[in-house]
């Protein structure tokens, strides 16, 4: 049996989940990261849907230690996680805490949370937007920036019908991945979004992960510039 876990670089591992179904019957594939820590312990980014060939990779990785949601829409098997593995943390982003009370979590996803994993990985709020304030990470070892929701790229044939002509409107499907619209018209406050996306650009960024999406291998940080340009020649 084929791994489930892929070797994305120097301790970060990707894995492939089911796809799911959002509003109005647009179907999304997912995807979560695995960061292993200086400490041998676990990150798990945006964790899908829990499996026991999943656990088995992960358990011989480490012990997981951080159980990290990065928006408020990527949540919905954070409690099974937890109930894997009661003792991880989880820290919650900007409207989850309200969102999903049956779930413990330990704190915010802010600079007081980042000093659990000081100096590995960096994160930056994108406040301001309608649709959900998302939470970008930086893993310093492999140079990877983490989008979510804010970067979404699909392939031509993956939509039908009247949700494909809505997919390339909202500029899901295009030569390469980029804003949707609809995350772009929801920033309510550009300038802020602005200073996030400086930081992020400040990063050594040489490869971008995105939950719905192929991973960009080189020159993410260029990519990164031409995926915002919209917000940032304001």
């Amino acid at each position: 049996m084929p791994a489930i876990l892929k070797e994305f670089g120097p301790d970060i591992w990707i894995a492939d989940g089911p796809i799911v179904t959002a509003g109005g019957g647009f179907h999304y594939p997912t995807r979560m990261v695995v960061i292993r820590l200086v400490d041998g312990s676990l990150f798990l980014w945006s964790p899908t849907q829990v499996s026991d060939g999943l656990r088995t990779e992960i358990d011989i990785l480490g012990n997981v230690r951080y159980l990290i949601p990065p928006n408020s829409l990527h949540h919905v098997f954070l409690g099974d996680w937890q109930r894997t593995y009661p003792s991880a943390k989880a820290y919650a982003p900007p409207g989850l805490i309200q969102k999903r009370g049956d779930i413990r979590f330990d704190g915010n996803l802010d600079d007081t949370a980042q000093k659990d994993w000081a100096g590995e990985i960096d994160l930056v709020v994108m406040p301001g937007n309608l649709i959900t304030t998302e939470v970008v990470f930086f893993h310093q070892k492999s140079r990877t920036v983490l989008f979510t929701d804010l970067i979404q790229h699909f392939k031509p044939d993956w939509f039908r019908g009247w949700r494909a002509l809505i997919a390339r409107l909202d500029l899901m499907v295009g030569p390469e991945p980029s804003v949707p619209r609809k995350f772009r018209v929801a920033f309510t406050n550009r300038r802020a979004a602005r200073t996030s996306v400086q930081h992020i650009l400040d990063w050594p960024a040489e490869k971008v992960l995105m939950a719905h999406g192929d991973p960009i291998n080189e020159n993410g940080q260029a990519f990164i510039a031409r995926a915002f340009l919209w917000l940032t020649r304001d």
